[in-house]
């Protein structure tokens, strides 16, 4: 079978340029290390082809696409509460167990659950 196309240059480079450009996003999603290692990526290329009313010239159209590993899922939890006036609220639980005070390892403040410095602590 004869070779039509030459996908190293075909459209002046752009198929293989816009390829190299996906794989590039591929790549530093994989290096990401917020992202799932071992999740798939993938690479699409498509080549869309349409021709005219007299069949004899085929306009064609590429598309590179990648499908990147979304980012890892963080958790946190909130403490629900409600304020003064009766309206619902809510703060991230800082210290693990809401009502729990602790220490803040890089200030070394005592802090409540939400992480608010407590000033005048009495031991």
């Amino acid at each position: 079978m004869p070779k039509i196309i030459d996908l190293n240059t075909f459209a002046d480079g752009a198929l293989a340029e816009r390829a190299n450009v996906e794989l590039q996003k591929i790549l530093e999603n994989i290096a990401d290390p917020n992202t799932d290692a071992t999740k798939k990526r993938k690479l699409t290329l498509t080549i869309t082809l349409s021709a005219d009313d007299k069949r004899d010239v085929v306009l064609s159209t590429v598309v590179a696409k990648s499908v990147l590993a979304p980012a890892k899922q963080i958790e946190a939890k909130f403490i629900k509460d409600m304020d003064s006036r009766g309206n619902i609220t809510g703060a991230e639980l800082k210290s693990g167990i809401k009502g729990q005070t602790y220490i803040d390892m890089e200030t070394g403040e005592i802090q409540d659950d939400r992480g608010s410095k407590i000033v005048n602590f009495k031991n």
